[in-house]
């Protein structure tokens, strides 16, 4: 947008309804990508509009035409015009990303929090799990922001929780939440390379969201997820450098009868191939059964 453009805008652009619509023809103009908790161009630009001008996320109704300041109106153009011009996800430019009923702090040191694990955490890992509360020890490989050990710690009361990450920097941002919903004594961080740091540790349940995009799929990413780490992403040509890791030592690392949980992506067919004598256990989630699987530490020996 030139400078004229963006004086127009600031002008013509007078209540909540306005800059909804704004934004809305803005993003579909450029052709954004949406897939870091936004489905389309109206959801994100009602979720970046309430949360530049401090409204409720949930009530977007009440407060359509509402007139806005211009100080208000300027706020809003220059974070619609971030998302735009520089493809920044809008969880970087709010610091705020959900899953399931929690919200966490993010920034580009962390992936955008997005995992079919905490679906399953939500029901318990049930039935596999038949009582939360025997829990007494669960691992969170590749944490991130720390939100699936987070998410873990309320599922499982009783369990200490470790959450590992290679990155000191994304482990920073672990902390941030984890003090944020007072988890400091449940929840252990590790700066590891996968089980490096982890000798002699067992868990009753090891949980996985690793990188897992192939080489091809990396390199076509649309630009939205170039602001994300790249370590967090690729995982070698097929995507399962880190799974194979995963794969080759979570049975030194579980106790009996203790349950390894991991998402893969698009890479079910890819795994399957690679280790056909694995009893593989494809969870259903929303989007199906082709994203987590689970084994026994049995099944891993």
């Amino acid at each position: 947008m030139d400078i004229n453009q963006y004086s127009e805008a600031n002008s013509s652009l007078k209540t909540v309804r306005d800059c909804l619509r704004f934004a809305v023809s803005r993003f579909n103009e450029t052709e954004l990508f949406f897939g870091h908790g936004s489905d389309d161009a109206y959801d994100e630009a009602a979720y970046l509009v309430l949360h530049t001008l401090h409204l409720p996320l949930d009530r977007l109704e009440p407060f359509l035409d509402a007139r806005l300041t211009q100080s208000e109106v300027y706020a809003v153009i220059e974070i619609i015009e971030k998302r735009v011009v520089q493809r920044i996800p809008a969880a970087y430019l709010t610091h705020q990303a959900w899953l399931g009923d929690l919200s966490f702090y993010v920034d580009e040191r962390v992936i955008v929090p997005r995992s079919f694990i905490a679906e399953l955490l939500r029901e318990e890992l049930s039935p596999w799990i038949e009582d939360a509360e025997e829990v007494t020890s669960v691992l969170d490989m590749c944490t991130g922001s720390g939100c699936l050990a987070i998410l873990a710690a309320h599922t499982f009361p009783n369990a200490s929780v470790d959450a590992v990450d290679l990155s000191a920097d994304a482990l920073d941002v672990a902390q941030y939440n984890v003090t944020d919903y007072h988890l400091d004594e449940q929840i252990t961080l590790i700066e590891s390379d996968l089980f490096a740091a982890l000798d002699g540790k067992c868990y009753d349940i090891i949980i996985s969201n690793p990188p897992y995009v192939d080489a091809p799929s990396v390199a076509a990413l649309p630009p939205e997820y170039k602001h994300e780490p790249e370590l967090s992403l690729g995982s070698g040509n097929d995507g399962l450098d880190a799974t194979r890791v995963l794969l080759a030592n979570a049975a030194k690392h579980l106790n009996p009868n203790g349950l390894l949980v991991v998402e893969i992506g698009h890479n079910r067919d890819a795994l399957e191939a690679a280790y056909p004598n694995l009893p593989f256990t494809w969870l259903n989630v929303s989007a199906g059964d082709q994203f987590v699987f689970m084994l026994h530490r049995e099944d891993l020996l």
